[in-house]
């Protein structure tokens, strides 16, 4: 790796931090550049992000290292200095947080990022943050990163005021600030075990720890996932999710719907690392725990589900049930449910967004007063609902072109989170329940997580369906409002998304299969860190 291809990996957390630095000078008046310097900054991510996955999928040499990619940011070598580490994993994540942020912060564009001041420069430090913790290779820079997402989304969840945001947004701060504490106790106990925090230099350590020092490590490793398994929304700790998601500004809960998905990530990528078949007595630490509690999740998600009738608490609560399908799938382990619910997860994510971005312009166009009695009325005021009176036969009537683009992009997303065929949501599901199916004897609680995400379909699509007949055929007594291009560009991006997921539902297939199998062999994760060239060398 030489020249400036050396300095590549780093790109998705400097670019972000230095263009919000820079957009800090310049104040509110010069929106129109900041709007400007915001999209280029998002676009050249996803450019960045996709160059990162094709160089982890082997398809463009960037660089030396293989399929993972290890950058040593002091130029100090592992577990000495900072390492960041871009492998399948960590490039298929940037990718999706990439285009969720493109697509969140564009349709900001059309009101949003008006509602109160400096909504880019948090915007994009947020994403920095995510970046950061999907591409650091030590767990104490992955608190940093952690602590640098937490904040900008705390000045996030309170953009455009209210009261419902500000009770939200303490709600979110104490629950975060509470875990944070967590997250540095866990710290410091596996650091006072192992004398290391690097995540490759730990995966070879942890073999040999002492028989009596394992119960200190198997609890600083349980406090330090407490942490992340709250901000993945993990029963019981979950209640403050689907109120802080539906008091945010859509745009903000859009890009919220990957900051769950950091702490499955780290939950994925710390049990593969630490606690996998080749650990000694440390394999298989938390799976019983996250099985049942992830079914926990999904149980109450669904129930949650079929209780509200506010269709941003619905995507919520969805939220919710997908955390504890992917929690439950990482406990149950193996290769072919690993490939099959990262499938799961950027499918699910990509949909959740779209929702959150179409939720606010289908509310618009409702009646308030029917929407909170539950009253759903036809969207035509000529349509009948008895006999017909009179000679004249009716022909039809015209759909609203608002009605019609909110409507078709509403079905589009109630088909995706149902799982319904043949999108990538039926695509995935169907995957993770025939790796379920792989084993001669299926277990009972592969039987169990079969049985919730079928329930968990059918009640989004029940709670779904309802809620469209509230929102879309409920008329309001003016004419439906308009849509913008701004409005309707980011929603048609993120479904047209999800549908090249389920058109090449086969390569990209087979890249979450190569990525299950790097996973599943940390060794390579291993040797890639530790033999990281420091600049100026040449790689044997």
């Amino acid at each position: 790796m030489t020249g400036w291809m050396q300095h590549f990996i780093i790109a998705p957390i400097v670019l972000p931090m230095a263009v919000s630095a820079v957009m800090l000078a310049f104040n509110e008046r010069r929106r129109a550049l900041k709007r400007v310097l915001s999209l280029i900054t998002m676009a050249g991510l996803v450019v960045i992000a996709a160059l990162l996955l094709w160089q982890a999928d082997g398809r463009l040499a960037i660089g030396d290292t293989g399929p993972a990619g290890a950058y040593l940011l002091g130029n100090w070598p592992a577990p000495f200095g900072i390492v960041l580490v871009a492998d399948r994993l960590a490039a298929l994540m940037l990718l999706v947080t990439s285009v969720l942020g493109f697509t969140a912060l564009f349709y900001a564009l059309a009101r949003w990022d008006r509602s109160g001041p400096r909504f880019h420069v948090l915007f994009l430090l947020l994403v920095a943050g995510v970046n950061g913790a999907f591409l650091t290779g030590d767990i104490f820079n992955l608190f940093v990163f952690f602590e640098v997402l937490l904040a900008a989304s705390y000045g996030l969840i309170l953009h455009g005021s209210g009261s419902e945001r500000t009770k939200a947004s303490l709600h979110y701060i104490t629950i975060n600030i509470a875990t944070s504490l967590l997250f540095l106790i866990g710290v410091a106990i596996i650091y006072a075990v192992t004398g290391t925090l690097n995540m490759a230099d730990l995966a070879s350590r942890i073999p040999t720890v002492p028989a009596s020092d394992l119960m200190l490590l198997e609890a600083g490793a349980a406090i330090l996932g407490v942490a992340f398994l709250v901000k993945s929304g993990i029963w019981p700790l979950s209640f403050w999710l689907p109120r802080t998601y539906a008091a945010a500004a859509p745009p903000v809960a859009a890009i919220f719907a990957i900051m769950t998905k950091v702490g499955i990530y780290i939950v994925l990528r710390l049990t593969s690392l630490m606690f996998d078949d080749t650990s000694g007595d440390a394999a298989g630490f938390a799976d019983q725990w996250l099985i049942w509690a992830g079914f926990a999740t999904m149980l109450f998600g669904t129930l949650g589900i079929l209780a509200t009738r506010s269709l941003t608490h619905v995507a919520g609560h969805y939220v919710l049930v997908s955390s504890g399908t992917l929690l439950a799938a990482i406990g149950l382990g193996g290769q072919a449910l690993t490939a099959a619910l990262l499938f799961y997860l950027v499918s699910s994510t990509l949909a959740v967004g779209a929702l959150y971005l179409i939720i606010e312009p289908v509310e618009r166009n409702a009646d308030e007063e029917d929407i909170i009695a539950g009253i759903a009325e036809p969207v035509f005021d000529d349509e009948y609902t008895g006999a017909v009176v009179g000679e004249e036969t009716e022909i039809g009537v015209v759909i609203p072109g608002t009605i019609a683009i909110l409507g078709g992009g509403f079905i589009f997303c109630t088909l995706l989170l149902a799982g319904l065929p043949p999108l990538s949501g039926f695509i995935a599901k169907f995957a993770i329940i025939d790796a379920l199916f792989d084993d001669a004897i299926i277990e009972p609680a592969a039987w169990i997580l079969i049985a919730l995400i079928i329930l968990s379909g059918l009640a989004t699509l029940i709670a779904m369906t309802r809620a469209g007949i509230d929102l879309l055929w409920t008329p309001g007594e003016d004419s439906p409002a308009r849509l913008s291009v701004i409005e309707v560009a980011p929603i048609g991006v993120l479904l047209a998304a999800c549908l090249a997921l389920m058109v090449g539902a086969g390569p990209l297939y087979r890249y979450m299969e190569a990525t299950a199998a790097a996973l599943a062999d940390r060794s390579s994760y291993i040797d890639t860190v530790r033999s990281a060239p420091r600049a100026g060398e040449n790689p044997l």
